[in-house]
């Protein structure tokens, strides 16, 4: 849906785009009613609004790029835009907006394409450009169209939050879902019903409705948030970002929405949009564990602004950042599973990967296409600067001050007298010690030669005093240690306290 109430039909994209400013770049819930500022007064407003003058600034450096297309829907597809990039196992996995004459019924489609890296090319598993993995329904509220991924990764699930729509009529949107063990084969959820529709708190020439969504998962919350041009919170041209949050992915139960006081519970998930985040339509999101916040990524003049809230959305503590170039249409975060910044295994708590993926043209069909990559590091960040942000270190090893490594694991230390066996154990090895680890508890000490247990499904963890078992991986880690491995019966090993998971997950 690259321009609503315009849903682009392949005979008709190029007629039903003429009308679109060439000199300003849309974004896709424009609509039909006037044409928004320019860029550059939008953005003037926004920074009057959101940037507070001890707002924290940040250096970027580490600029990078494709250099050109990464991926395209191939054959027939006219438009490419709006994508949703998941790093996973060391593949970049992404899906996006385009139309496929080979995917029925005619209408927006989701395709799906991975690579090895982020300056592609991006292929299907099958080897082709793009496969398409979810199309309208037929007879549904997203009969004709499926657009605007947004996928998350939680536990065993992949969740597929999308915009559906049945025709062009004013305000046919919905936010849908659809689940996937392998974020291929997808199965629509909620009986295909819509799960968040527009509050109809105000109506504006802008009669796009509700759309837009990017999804994560942080401390057991799914956070949605989206486009509702009916919001009462929306500006004059219906931009706005509306956050609901709830513990069910399907955000049928204990749903919350943001408003001026926080987030508060509401009985539908179309209660009134009393706040929004950001003047913005097509945003993504992350959260970005070193720094503790939440950070925004929406158009503005000059490329991908990223706009920071805190934790409660009470205050915005870093400075907005750009990453420049051309775009067309709103940018693709790359983010981890769960929706969440990648770590820089070099420096966790200093710098923060930012990469974006972007339509950059209107093709030859009027609407945005060419996806490419964008991307830099934040440099000199004051990362882990509380318990919670050196959540980024969980899995790393650092120096100890008693001359062996500590092992950082769900917010505590585990030390280690062996090197070798923390190199095993650990993702990363640093070779400094951020200050924050000093401030989180030593909870266990592995000296060399302490006993090892094998369980009767072959489990292998170091038993220390007390009856805890730190489980290590393999009987390979604990000859490493140079311990002895004794086997434990079944009553033995439950009578154990497990302490925790060592192995590299």
């Amino acid at each position: 849906m690259p321009r609503p109430l315009r849903l682009l039909a392949l005979v008709a994209a190029a007629a039903l785009l003429s009308s679109c400013s060439t000199g300003v770049a849309m974004t896709q819930a424009e609509g039909t009613g006037p044409i928004a500022p320019p860029v550059a007064q939008q953005q003037q407003q926004q920074q009057k609004r959101t940037q507070p003058p001890d707002a924290i600034p940040l250096a970027s450096d580490r600029a990078r790029g494709s250099a050109g297309v990464v991926a395209a829907g191939g054959g027939d597809s006219p438009y490419n835009y709006g994508p949703t990039v998941l790093v996973e196992n060391g593949r970049d996995r992404m899906w996006w907006c385009s139309q496929l004459g080979v995917a029925v019924p005619a209408g927006d489609d989701l395709l799906y394409a991975e690579s090895a890296s982020l300056t592609g090319p991006f292929a299907a598993p099958d080897g082709s450009m793009a496969l398409p993995v979810l199309s309208g329904s037929v007879n549904g509220f997203d009969g004709m169209h499926t657009c605007d991924p947004s996928v998350i990764h939680v536990g065993s699930t992949y969740y597929l939050y999308y915009t559906g729509a049945s025709g062009e009529h004013a305000h046919g949107n919905g936010i849908g879902i659809a689940t996937s063990a392998d974020g291929i084969s997808w199965q629509r959820a909620h009986n295909g019903q819509p799960i968040i529709g527009p509050a109809y708190d105000t109506i504006r020439d802008n009669t796009y409705g509700v759309g837009q969504p990017a999804a994560l998962h942080l401390d057991g919350w799914f956070y949605l948030m989206f486009t509702d041009t009916t919001g009462r919170a929306a500006g004059w041209n219906g931009a706005g970002q509306f956050v609901l949050r709830s513990k069910d992915p399907l955000f049928q139960s204990g749903v919350q929405a943001l408003g001026d006081r926080g987030f508060a519970t509401v009985s539908v998930t179309n209660a009134p949009r009393a706040r929004s985040v950001v003047d913005a339509f097509s945003a993504d999101w992350m959260w970005v564990g070193a720094l503790n916040a939440f950070a925004i990524a929406h158009e503005t003049e000059s490329g991908t602004s990223i706009t920071f809230w805190n934790s409660d959305f009470t205050a915005q503590p870093y400075k907005q950042i750009t990453v420049p170039g051309p775009w067309r249409e709103g940018p693709g975060l790359v983010r981890t599973s769960e929706g969440h910044a990648p770590i820089a295994t070099d420096d966790p708590c200093g710098r923060v990967p930012v990469d974006v993926v972007r339509a950059t043209v209107d093709g030859a069909a009027g609407a945005p296409t060419d996806l490419a990559h964008f991307g830099m590091d934040l440099a000199g960040v004051p990362g882990c600067a509380s318990k919670e942000a050196a959540s980024v270190l969980d899995g790393f090893a650092v120096p100890s001050p008693e001359r062996t490594m500590d092992l950082v694991h769900d917010g505590k230390v585990v030390r280690l007298e062996r090197r070798s066996v923390t190199d095993r154990l650990a993702g990363v090895v640093l070779d400094r010690r951020p200050a924050i680890v000093d401030q989180l508890p030593v909870v266990a000490n592995i000296p060399s030669g302490a006993q090892a247990v094998r369980s009767p499904d072959g489990k292998v963890g170091v038993l220390l005093d007390g009856g805890k078992v730190w489980l290590i991986g393999d009987e390979s880690v604990a000859a490493l240690n140079s311990s002895t491995v004794k086997q434990a019966t079944a009553q033995e090993w439950k009578s154990y306290d497990q302490a925790g998971d060592l192995s590299r997950r």
